[in-house]
């Protein structure tokens, strides 16, 4: 086995989970909506203290890349790169959709409430195998494409031990670690009281 760490701030949880070289997984979950920031890297140094690896062990980590909170996913990418860049190890990014899929055993659809009548919506003709793109879509059609006898997955938060051995097993080159907002940022630049650049 590849020892991987996974990563997921996406959601208002901070949820770590080290897949070992012998198989086991052991995980740290935190309940907060914010301050990932302040407790990340001691959530991570204990979880590879405690099973007796270090950060030089690591072979490659992974971290969903979103939908979901703005200031989360930054968090969480920025951590994943920070330590793929120091150790010179792959950084795999894994959509939150297709993580959330990971807890289905077969045919699934991920409903997320992406809020304002909307919905983060997606279909997998199993575990990791996406039918169709993530897409924000009016919560009525989401709910309205919903077929009877699927798994239907609503919740915000992975299970991740299944993200990491999933991850364990991507190819870094086709899973690049970027943010995948699906929604704009509610903040755009204001334009209106700038001053025109003239040249010279």
């Amino acid at each position: 086995m590849t020892i991987t760490l996974a990563i997921d701030t996406a959601a208002p949880r901070l949820q770590l989970g080290l897949l070992l070289d012998d198989g086991h997984t052991d995980m740290a979950i935190d309940e907060i909506a914010t301050g990932h920031a302040e407790l990340i890297f001691g959530r991570i140094a204990a979880l590879l203290g405690r099973n007796g690896v270090g950060y030089a062990d690591l072979e490659r980590v992974v971290t969903t890349t979103g939908p979901g909170s703005f200031t989360g996913l930054r968090i969480g990418l920025s951590a994943a790169r920070g330590i793929g860049l120091a150790r010179g190890i792959p950084v795999i990014g894994v959509s939150s959709l297709v993580a959330l899929s990971l807890a289905a055993d077969g045919p699934a659809m991920v409903l997320l409430d992406a809020r304002r009548g909307e919905a983060y919506f997606q279909t997998f003709a199993g575990p990791g195998q996406p039918m169709t793109a993530g897409e924000l879509v009016p919560m009525v059609i989401a709910q309205a494409a919903i077929v009877p006898g699927t798994t239907l997955i609503t919740t915000p938060f992975v299970d991740i031990a299944a993200l990491a051995r999933y991850g364990a097993t991507l190819d870094p080159a086709g899973n690049p670690p970027e943010p995948n907002y699906i929604r704009d940022a509610d903040a755009k630049p204001q334009t209106a009281a700038r001053i025109e650049r003239r040249g010279a």
